[in-house]
């Protein structure tokens, strides 16, 4: 009995469970365009590859691949995925996502050697 007892600034934490998953018949794709679309139950996510990832795209964007969740779910994942972006940032530095900012010399193409 005296294992339960807590003192009085300690609290009982909740017991966390794990939930066990297998990701065995998984099937891995790269996407780097995403669009993000709802109605009032679900959110929508639509992710395929941009065959012209700079400036307007010419030809439409193949959406290969779609998830819809509830917006509870969505949150999670929002939730999730800030987490993961976050540690990203400290241990490697900030991602840009503005394209031109990232552009070196204003050419469009790798970083030139000094």
């Amino acid at each position: 009995m005296a294992d339960q007892e807590k003192t009085d600034g300690e609290q009982q934490q909740p017991q966390q469970h794990r939930v066990e998953v297998t990701d065995k018949n998984a099937i891995s794709l790269y996407a780097n365009f995403c669009r993000v679309t709802g109605t009032p139950e679900e959110l929508i996510l639509d992710f395929g590859l941009n065959a012209q990832p700079f400036g307007v795209p010419t030809e439409p964007v193949e959406v290969k691949q779609r998830i819809v969740v509830n917006y509870y779910t969505a949150k999670r994942m929002l939730q999730a995925l800030h987490m993961s972006v976050q540690r990203h940032e400290q241990a490697f530095g900030v991602l840009e996502t503005d394209v031109q900012k990232r552009v070196v010399g204003g050419r469009g193409g790798r970083p030139q050697a000094s």
